[in-house]
């Protein structure tokens, strides 16, 4: 790959400008991957959290969890999982608990392959040591200008 600058002159790019140009490209490229399926970002999340989940979750808790991501806010995520049940691909008990469909459990297979060959597309010719490096290095960003993310 040929970089945009000299490593001296990179070194003093500021990080403002390309981690939200990297944020740009991953997130515009994962979205219109999973357009082309079908779906959105937000209902993917709704999936995974539903499909991963040890106990079924409720509504609730799966929207609680996920409306920190990219701020999608408490209301907008309320809606994509109505939306993934009108796509039966959940559904919804009395208490509020969520379940995959056999329908959402294999739109779910076909979306986490799509993922995973995402995240092959985003890390090839990247060590797992950059990129663990390149995770930290964010996270101190975050910390150094008071920030937080989600995870705090």
């Amino acid at each position: 790959m040929e970089y945009s600058h000299s490593d001296t002159d990179l070194s003093k790019q500021p990080i403002g400008y390309w981690s939200w140009a990297a944020h740009k490209a991953v997130i515009t490229r994962t979205r219109t991957a999973l357009a082309e399926i079908g779906t959105t970002q937000p209902q993917w999340w709704v999936l995974a959290q539903v499909a991963r989940a040890d106990t079924p979750k409720t509504r609730t808790e799966v929207a609680r969890i996920l409306q920190g991501y990219l701020e999608v806010g408490l209301d907008h995520m309320d809606s994509e999982i109505d939306r993934a049940i009108a796509q039966d691909w959940i559904t919804e008990d009395t208490e509020g608990r969520l379940s995959l469909t056999d329908a959402g459990k294999a739109f779910y297979d076909k979306a986490a392959t799509l993922q995973d060959e995402l995240w092959a597309e985003r890390h090839a010719d990247v060590s797992d040591e950059e990129y663990l490096i390149t995770l930290k290095v964010l996270q101190r960003f975050i910390h150094n200008t008071g920030g937080r993310a989600w995870h705090h």
